[in-house]
């Protein structure tokens, strides 16, 4: 089983080396910290009192092969979806709740699919990861989806604001996060 605990930290670890070196590229923008900031305290407390509690030592890892390898199988696909999303989206890409200066609406590719597909693969792919390691990864995993859901929230407002015309649609005709769902 450590085989597969150092595939995942591997995977995870190239992807995130992925994302710092495109982070390079992208548009110049502004990030309005001062109402993001509280969204951010609150998870930073609500993890930090999960740790404490011990949220996160239960169980031990999966010995379900079928299991590990269904997992091994989603993150690969989540993570998937996340790079051709951020390489689709360009120097448009941003962290979470970034406002960028001539901003482009990108409806095309794996945002035909979702709103917000960075979002929907990052968390496939931690949910694929509890699934194959330890459930007890599940609550970091809630952790995650409510940020992204704030930020989409967040990002959306935005958007609407940029783009009038013909943002509403766009939202009208695509999910949120998980295609023909939500």
């Amino acid at each position: 089983m450590r085989a597969l605990e150092v595939v995942f930290a591997g995977g995870w670890a190239a992807f995130w080396l992925y994302w710092l070196v495109a982070a390079f590229s992208m548009k110049r923008g502004r990030l309005p910290w001062s109402r993001e900031l509280r969204i951010r305290a609150v998870i930073v407390v609500v993890a930090i009192l999960l740790i404490r509690l011990g949220a996160f030592r239960s169980g031990g890892l999966n010995t379900d092969p079928w299991r590990a390898g269904l997992g091994l199988v989603l993150f690969a696909l989540g993570l998937g979806f996340a790079v051709w999303a951020r390489r689709h989206i360009g120097r448009n890409w941003g962290t979470p709740m970034t406002q960028k200066d001539e901003p482009e609406l990108v409806t095309s590719g794996p945002y035909r699919l979702v709103r917000h597909p960075i979002y929907s693969g990052i968390l496939l792919a931690a949910i694929a990861t509890a699934m194959a390691l330890n459930w007890a990864w599940l609550t970091a995993v809630a952790l995650a989806g409510i940020f992204f859901i704030y930020s989409a929230v967040v990002e959306e407002r935005y958007l609407t604001e940029k783009f009038p015309d013909t943002y509403p649609t766009y939202k009208h005709s695509t999910k949120m996060l998980i295609p023909f769902v939500v």
